[in-house]
């Protein structure tokens, strides 16, 4: 039976109303647009009177009406509601949101839960025009709204292997004359989700830096399980290496429900060449010697999510290069918590120009403790020296 006292509780007590935008809900949001081809996308959480978006693109404020709006009906019925064409329908012909501003036709969302299952809002997508999904995209939907669901949920600590985290990471660097590669790792809990690795193979260097969504146990084991995936028969191209990883959420682990972000890339040090793969990631940048910015960007989904709905060759890499000067950067969402909000490019740019890779690594950890850290943080930076 729906308890609306108890859902309203449970909201409040996750204290995200009215909290800024986070960037790492708005990548989720930016990968539904893409993936269903619509122009509205909302993270919406459900107050009292109102829908409050934590995330929005295309709808033009941050919260509605709750009356009549077509989450607070999602949220009543606990369950993925899809809706062909509004106009269409008995239930939403004369909705308001129909019939006046944004004249919806399209809607399609599932509901977000709190850590003890009550329904308190929604991931849904819009359109003014008449959609229809099918059982992948429907699944894909619910994937999606899982992820918001865990960035949104309070941190719980679990029991922890951390002893044995700390020895998979990197002891020592690989060292490439002309080069200067650094990365470190601390977590916000006991155990991390992310992971970073460095490693030469014939003559290349392979770059990886991922993120198992949630905290605690399950995603340390996940991203652990994506570490010894990436590493194992070296002589694969990462275009495979990032394939098999896929294959291993998707099948082996598909019970789990658990997906990663991850950039894995290739580096040839003699001619700066580097190759790119980003798995819904869309954390990694390029810092050029003239101090401008290379963001490579992703529309890719993450691993372990839509393996079957995305084509194969959105899973290849991309190709840019190194030159003299010039920094490939790429962190953790958890990052961004500790960064300077109105400009975190100069922020990363001042301290690496200031410090250099090593020093900027040992800044960034620090960071770790700052009071606005909520995440874990993994950096990686190479330069390839002037």
């Amino acid at each position: 039976m729906f308890d609306e006292r108890r859902r309203q509780e449970a909201l409040e007590e996750l204290g995200i109303l009215d909290t800024p935008r986070d960037e790492r809900v708005d990548r989720v949001a930016r990968l539904a647009k893409e993936m269903f081809g619509v122009p509205m996308v909302s993270v919406s959480l459900l107050d009292r009177d109102r829908q409050w978006r934590k995330s929005e693109i295309g709808l033009g404020g941050s919260e509605a009406p709750r009356q009549d709006s077509f989450c607070d009906y999602t949220v009543s019925q606990d369950r993925t509601i899809v809706v062909e064409d509004a106009s269409a329908t008995d239930t939403f012909a004369d909705n308001p949101f129909v019939i006046g501003d944004p004249h919806l036709r399209f809607y399609a969302g599932h509901p977000l839960h709190a850590p003890g299952g009550e329904p308190i809002g929604t991931l849904c997508v819009l359109d003014t025009v008449p959609h229809t999904l099918s059982e992948a995209q429907r699944g894909l939907l619910r994937d999606l709204a899982f992820w918001v669901q865990s960035e949104l949920a309070n941190d719980a600590e679990f029991d922890h292997a951390a002893v044995i985290q700390r020895a998979l990471r990197p002891q020592t660097h690989p060292e490439i004359p002309g080069y200067t590669i650094a990365g470190g790792a601390v977590s916000r809990g006991r155990l991390a989700g992310d992971f970073y690795d460095l490693r030469m193979h014939r003559g290349a260097l392979r770059i990886t830096l991922a993120d198992a969504m949630g905290k605690g146990t399950g995603p340390a084991l996940v991203a652990a399980s994506v570490r010894a995936s990436l590493r194992t028969a070296p002589d694969r191209s990462i275009t495979e290496a990032v394939a098999d990883a896929d294959r291993l959420l998707e099948e082996d682990l598909a019970d789990t429900a658990m997906f990663v972000t991850a950039v894995h890339a290739e580096l040839q040090p003699e001619t700066g060449e580097l190759q790119v793969i980003d798995a819904g990631h869309s954390l990694a940048f390029i810092l050029r010697a003239d101090g401008s910015w290379e963001h490579l960007r992703s529309t890719s989904l993450p691993l372990g999510m839509g393996m079957g709905l995305q084509p194969p060759e959105e899973r290849e890499p991309r190709t840019t290069h190194l030159d003299k000067g010039d920094a490939f950067v790429c962190c953790s969402d958890g990052l961004l918590d500790v960064l300077d909000p109105d400009d975190p490019y100069a922020h990363v740019y001042r301290v690496l120009t200031t410090l250099g890779p090593d020093g900027a690594i040992r800044e960034a950890l620090r960071l770790a403790s700052d009071e606005r850290a909520t995440d874990d943080i993994t950096v990686v930076v190479v330069r390839r020296e002037p």
